[in-house]
């Protein structure tokens, strides 16, 4: 629409409250020496606020941009709040009680330094001044970069309020006037501090301190109309106190204009005339009556002025305004002078406007050098606030403000609703109730119970619903009653205290002045409980909302150039207007329901159509109807409005501050509208706009509807009107949709997911760590996302009105929730609204917020999908997820959102983007745990690989893995053998044997027919059978079982005989001997079932370690790997060799089972290893079979065997007692146990026992026994040497001589030659004694020579000389003997 820039437009009213706590005012309190008790019936001053401006907070690069100071007083009391709409601020709310003082209305005046804020504050008593750091002197950079920052009010607690310097008693002068309700308070050039206050005979009393850094005194001069000087000193005795003025001049308002040195004083007097002093010169410059400019004053004149205001506005260029408002009973006027100064220092008015009202109670107004702003506050308890432009606005027409209404006094709730939920949701929709009104209904409601009043919002919900549902139960007498009595009673009481919530927030809601920034335009209106902004309504929204006779006298030109079109629209607004009207409550309630259940508004407006003709008993409807003749082209008009209501654009908005600009004014513009407030504000900004168009849309469908009852061809129109239906009840559904806390779990979950999809580094997924929680979605979207995409647009455009130095808060509200609906708009490019809600786990938010753009909006509709699919995911409904993700692989490609999806971060393409989709997909799925939508989402994958068989193989690969995990076996195993790639293939079918195994799930292993794999699977399990600890792994039992399944019975025993090495070599345990034994058990079965030729295995490389797969290399002293021996000879074992090696197993394991200790070295022992060991345990008879077994001697037995006997000989009880456990692990063929018979006997016995079982040619197991025995020195048994003499009595003898036993050996030589000879001979085994007709004889002659030898060696000795002779005496006789048998033999040869 044309100069639509240049439109004086209304305003619309934000409320800037804070929700989600009440703002924490910190209390001190001034007590101040000589002030006096409140006296009863003392006047009672009321509620005041006012606000001030920094000089720079217009300035785009100044610390105090967008910041300023308001405050209320009430009684006692003064609250001062410091506000910025860029950073939040620390401690920036205080509460000052004067005890014994009421502070005047407009009492508080607020000046900047260079260095210092300065606060001069009046009460009725006293006089103040607060001395505070300017901001700009707070920070040393003058780059602020954090979301926070302290107030001017932080070190406030700091002030020493009874500073004679910084505060004076008001003296008790007589002509002060006791009941003044205006003040004044300025700072002169050299820091003085000024109050001004009006005495009762007119003239003015000012009280000056003198500057706070030098010493000095108080003192209070009296300006007078005579222009005589009254100065009163110290004491405060005024000399002349009386003058010419009457109680008609006394003084109702106050202002004072600062010029270089002095300062101009204006009084408006209730006299109606308007005085001027000069502080320097103390005299009156001038009088001017204000009833000359009242068209009728007669009656003025005639009474005392009251409710007169006035107020200054001072322009660089244009001067001194001054603006009078001049009350009367039912009207008003407002007067506008500029203050003319001429020589010789007289002054002169120049009336510029004057403007009438016909409001009746002005609560304030304000000037600018162009505007007049003003409150009214009406009998029916109404805010008005309006504006003029007082110099273009011949007409004098206002624009009007639209302010925000109460809430509803009633809530009309149907049956299907629950009442406690409608009134909840009520209270607590933003923008309609306050904390402060809701936390005071709960402590009156509560009478009685103490309640922490700062709550958070969802806090005070919570407490909300407690109370009034205790209240309901406290309520009940009876124990049962139906359910239409609880609901009634139920209502009855949320009605109550929902009563008691209006009251509140009506009584917060009262008016108390307005704060205007010319530098920045920025109008603020001060209430009792919160502030709230104005900014500027767009054209549709003006138009829309315009009273009807403002739309009558609305400057066609501004709409539109063409004169008839712009007639058309306004005709084409009434009748909207005249329909909205007529639309009751439950019609309307008609049309959000439609659109909120996706349901057509077409066909809702349509019903409502009918409804509307059904009641209409006024005839509107035809009224309309004769409006709409008045239209000359209806579509034409209809389409205008459409596209004015239209944020739809084809360019994406830029995501980024210019690179050119330097770093500081980066950050500098970043925090711009960064504080909560702002943000706030905004989305109230938003949530109007989308309102009223909601609004209007609904009002335009229904004209549609009646249009083509007519006959008019709009259907064209009926579709975007219905798209902009759903489009305003989307944006007011987003500004009221509360956003959810978020928890950190949650959130590390979702940053998890985010990282995974390579998101994370996208503006609308990082989230800021905000100073409070955004309450709204449309909140947390503008402070995270939106806000810093709106500034850097701004600031790129080169005629946007940001791009200045200056700031405009009109221009720059309008601009900033324009861009911002352009980034919430739907059929715009880019889903940065969508992206944040997912980015901050905001998840049935965006999930509800997609299903209402689901029926109607294609643009983004892929990236919708996708965002959907993952709402579905974290609430658990998958396979809808998965159906939403498959949705939106069509749309690969075509949206920027899925495009930054699949974007690798080297840039390289490596396949095709469908298929970079659903990898991205398949990861988030992973990361989730669902590995049935990853083996359906793989499938479907599959079917657009075509032939990039790398893409089939990981997607075959991902389906066999999650198969798997799944327990899905015979899955995993067809989808392992349909991988292309054989690396892959190999790798998959390692993890199946494994994890198969894990899983004991041996069966199935075994079962698969393997087809082209079977030598892999057999060298994968061998390799990890040899890589694996063998105890806690079966992979050999495995093998055998796959061997033995596939009848190959040969491997099958190759891999026990192999598993029974191992185990001997490396498990050490009493478990590992048993397992080999089973192992050999197993592999001589498996030989047995093959025909005897084929009986033989080859003998598995023992090896050294790192000839095992797996094992690392073994290395030389220098580090160089040692070369294995390649000839390596190959050894077959047959049946007779498992057989010899399996009875070694067991008898291992007896060893282990008998002696616990030897395990350690049982197992890897060989048969003559064993053989020791078992002498050493006692196991005899085991010893002597695996000798027998191996054919090794029994030299080692005997000898152990003897070795016990000597030790048990000279042992003591505890040997005896130790030597049963061996002795009975040996089978003797009868043991005794009586006393007679000792450990030690039985030992003996079970010697001679083997002597006598195990005999050999050349007795050698005597001959090893004996020498043990003497060896040791232990004497022989008369059992044993009988033994050995008849086996061998010469070798006895031998051994006698070897161990020096002479005398034994004189003997046994004494008794073989008499067996020789015939006595005793069967002792010695002769079977015939020396006879000449028995065979010969003969004696060991050697051994007798050696015997002899060494008897004669000591001659010294008697008693070897005397066996010596019994020797030769004996052989001597012997030979004697031999003679006459060999005669005897000769003889009867002879014959």
């Amino acid at each position: 629409m044309a100069a639509a820039g240049s439109l004086e437009r209304s305003f619309v009213e934000l409320i800037g409250a804070e929700r989600e706590r009440p703002r924490h005012f910190r209390e001190f309190t001034a007590r101040v020496v000589g002030t006096a008790s409140a006296v009863f019936g003392a006047v009672k001053y009321s509620e005041s606020a006012g606000g001030f401006y920094y000089v720079e907070s217009g300035k785009l690069f100044s610390v105090t941009r967008n910041r300023f100071i308001h405050w209320k007083t009430s009684g006692d009391t003064l609250e001062l709040v410091e506000e910025s709409l860029d950073i939040n601020l620390l401690n920036n709310a205080v509460r000052l009680k004067f005890q014994n003082c009421s502070l005047l209305p407009s009492g508080v005046h607020v000046s900047e330094t260079q260095n210092h804020v300065i606060i001069l504050i009046l009460t009725n008593q006293t006089v103040h001044r607060l001395i505070l750091p300017h901001p700009s002197r707070m920070y040393k950079s003058e780059l602020v970069t954090e979301s926070q920052m302290q107030s001017i009010f932080t070190d406030i607690g700091k002030v020493d309020f009874r500073d004679p310097c910084n505060y004076q008693l008001i003296p008790t002068v007589p002509g002060l006037s006791p009941n003044s309700t205006t003040s004044a308070a300025w700072l002169s050039s050299d820091g003085e501090a000024l109050f001004a206050l009006p005495s009762a005979a007119g003239g003015i009393f000012v009280l000056k301190l003198p500057p706070y850094d030098i010493p000095g005194v108080a003192s209070v001069v009296e300006l007078k109309q005579s222009s005589v000087m009254q100065r009163l000193l110290t004491g405060w005795m005024p000399t002349a106190i009386r003058g010419d003025q009457g109680p008609s001049d006394r003084t109702l308002s106050l202002a004072v204009h600062c010029v270089e040195h002095d300062a101009l004083i204006f009084a408006l007097c209730q006299d109606h005339k308007l005085r001027m002093w000069s502080y320097k010169d103390q005299m009156c410059l001038m009088v001017a009556d204000m009833l000359e400019y009242v068209p009728v004053n007669k009656e003025l004149r005639l009474t005392a002025g009251t409710g007169h205001k006035l107020r200054l506005a001072y322009s660089p260029s244009m001067g001194l305004y001054l603006g009078i408002y001049m009350h009367a009973p039912k009207r008003g006027q407002f007067c506008i002078f500029q203050l003319v100064s001429t020589e010789n220092n007289r002054y002169s008015l120049d009336h510029i406007s004057s403007l009438f009202t016909s409001q009746e109670t002005l609560v304030d107004f304000a000037l600018t050098s162009t505007d007049i702003w003003a409150l009214w506050h009406d009998a029916e308890n109404q805010t008005i606030v309006k504006y003029i432009n007082f110099e273009h606005n011949v007409a004098g027409q206002w624009n009007p403000v639209f302010m925000q209404p109460l809430p509803e006094e009633e809530i009309v709730i149907r049956d299907d609703q629950d009442p406690r939920e409608m009134y909840l949701r009520s209270l607590f929709t933003p923008g309609r109730f306050i904390n402060a009104a809701l936390s005071k209904a709960l402590q009156i409601f509560c009478r009685g119970t103490e309640r922490n009043l700062d709550l958070s919002w969802s806090e005070l919900k919570k407490e909300i619903t407690l109370a009034v549902e205790n209240e309901l139960q406290g309520s009940v007498t009876e124990y049962e009653f139906s359910q239409d009595e609880f609901r009634t009673l139920q209502q009855e009481f949320w009605c109550k205290f929902y009563a008691c919530c209006l009251q509140y927030q009506e009584a917060l809601s009262h008016p108390l002045a307005l704060h205007l920034n010319p530098l920045t335009n920025m109008v603020c209106l001060l209430k009792k409980g919160y502030l709230s902004f104005l900014a500027p309504s767009s054209l549709v929204d003006h138009l829309y909302l315009l009273p009807d006779e403002h739309l009558l006298t609305e400057d066609e030109t501004t709409i539109s150039d063409d004169a008839d079109v712009a007639r058309d629209v306004i005709c084409l607004i009434k009748c909207l207007r005249m329909i909205g009207e007529s639309v009751t409550m439950d019609m309307a309630v008609l049309m959000e329901t439609s659109c909120y259940n996706l349901q057509s508004p077409e066909k809702a407006a349509e019903h409502i159509l009918e409804d509307l003709i059904t009641i209409d008993v006024e005839n509107v409807m035809e009224d309309i109807c004769s409006k709409l003749q008045e239209i000359r082209n209806p579509v034409h008009a209809i389409g205008l409005l459409i596209r004015e209501m239209d944020y739809e654009t084809e360019v994406e908005m830029e995501k980024g501050f210019d690179p050119a600009q330097p770093l500081n004014v980066r950050m500098n513009l970043y925090q711009l509208c960064g504080s909560s407030t702002a943000g706030y504000i905004v989305c109230r900004g938003v949530y109007k706009i989308a309102n009223t168009r909601f609004l209007i849309c609904r009002d335009l469908l229904i004209l549609q509807q009646l249009l083509t009852r007519l006959g008019d061809a709009v259907s064209t129109t009926c579709g975007k009107t219905c798209k902009l239906s759903n489009l305003g009840e989307l944006e007011s559904s987003g500004c009221v949709e509360g956003a959810a806390g978020r928890v950190p779990s949650a959130r590390e979950s979702n940053l998890q997911h985010l990282s995974v999809l390579k998101l994370t580094d996208s503006g609308a997924l990082m989230a800021n760590k905000l100073a409070s929680n955004p309450q709204t979605i449309m909140e947390l979207f503008f402070h995270e996302v939106a806000r810093k995409h709106i500034i850097s647009h701004l600031f790129s455009q080169p005629k946007a009105p940001l791009s200045q130095t200056g700031l405009n808060w009109p221009e720059m509200i309008t601009a900033i929730t324009s861009y911002l609906l352009q980034l919430l708009w739907p059929s715009n490019p880019g889903c940065l609204f969508l992206e944040c809600l997912m980015g901050n786990c905001q998840y049935v938010q965006l999930q509800d917020y997609i299903q209402l753009l689901n029926p109607w909006c294609q643009v983004n509709v892929g990236s919708c999908r996708f965002m959907l699919g993952r709402c579905y995911l974290v609430t658990g409904e998958v396979q809808k997820a998965l159906e939403c993700f498959c949705q939106a692989a069509s749309e690969v490609g075509k949206e920027e959102f899925l495009d930054r999806l699949i974007r690798s971060e080297d840039g390289e393409i490596v396949s095709t983007p469908k298929l970079q989709y659903y990898t991205k997909v398949l990861s988030l799925l992973g990361i989730v745990g669902l590995p049935e939508l990853i083996i359906q989402l793989a499938t479907v994958a599959i079917t657009e690989t075509g032939d990039d068989w790398k893409s089939q193989a990981i997607l075959r690969t991902c389906i066999f893995k999650h198969h798997l995990d799944l327990g899905h076996n015979s899955q995993a195993y067809e989808a392992l053998t349909q991988i292309p790639d054989s690396s892959s293939q190999l790798d998959c079918l390692r993890q199946l044997v494994v994890v198969l195994c894990e899983r004991s799930q041996l069966q199935d292993l075994v079962a698969f027919p393997y087809v082209n794999l079977h030598n892999e699977v057999v060298g994968i399990i061998e390799s990890r059978a040899r890589a694996v600890d063998l105890m806690t792994h079966n992979y050999y039992e495995l093998l055998y079982a796959f061997h033995i399944y596939r009848h190959n019975y040969r491997k099958a025993g190759t891999v026990m005989f192999e598993y029974g090495m191992r185990l001997g070599r490396e498990v050490r345990t009493l478990r590992g001997l048993e397992k080999q034994g089973n192992c050999y058990l197993a592999a001589i079965n498996c030989l047995r079932l093959i025909r005897p030729e084929y009986a033989w295995i080859v003998q598995p490389a023992s090896g050294a370690v790192s000839d095992r797969p797996g094992a690392s290399p073994k290395r030389n002293h220098d580090g160089e790997c040692t070369v294995a021996p390649s000839n390596r000879q190959i050894e077959i074992l047959e049946l007779e060799d498992l057989e010899k090696e399996c009875s070694l197993a067991r008898i291992r394991l007896t060893l282990a089972r008998h002696d616990p200790s030897a395990i350690a070295i049982a197992g890897s022992s060989s048969a003559k290893e064993m053989v020791t060991l078992l002498v050493q345990a006692g196991l005899f008879d085991t010893a002597i079979s695996l000798c027998q077994t191996f054919k090794l001697p029994l030299t080692p037995v005997f000898e152990g065997l003897a070795f016990k006997c000597i030790k048990l000989q000279f042992g003591g009880e505890a040997a005896q007692a130790e030597a049963w456990a061996w002795l009975a692990a040996n089978q003797l063929s009868s043991v005794i146990t009586t006393k007679e018979s000792s450990a030690t006997d039985e030992a003996w016995r079970l010697l001679s026992t083997y002597l006598e079982r195990y005999r050999v040619q050349n007795n050698l197991y005597h001959h090893c026994v004996i020498n043990k025995l003497l060896s040791h020195g232990v004497p022989l048994p008369n059992w044993l040497i009988n033994s050995y003499k008849k086996v061998d009595a010469a070798e006895l003898l031998r051994l006698y001589l070897n161990y020096d036993l002479l005398e034994e050996a004189v003997d046994l030589v004494s008794e073989y030659v008499d067996a020789v000879l015939g006595k005793g001979h069967q002792y010695f085994g002769i079977e015939f004694p020396l006879s000449a007709t028995a065979p010969m004889v003969w004696l060991p002659y050697s051994s007798i020579d050696q015997l002899l030898q060494a008897l004669g060696e000591n001659s010294a000795n008697s008693h070897n000389i005397v066996l010596s002779q019994k020797i030769l005496d004996k052989l001597e006789d012997y030979q004697q003997k031999v003679d006459k048998a060999t005669r005897d033999l000769l003889y009867r040869r002879d014959l």
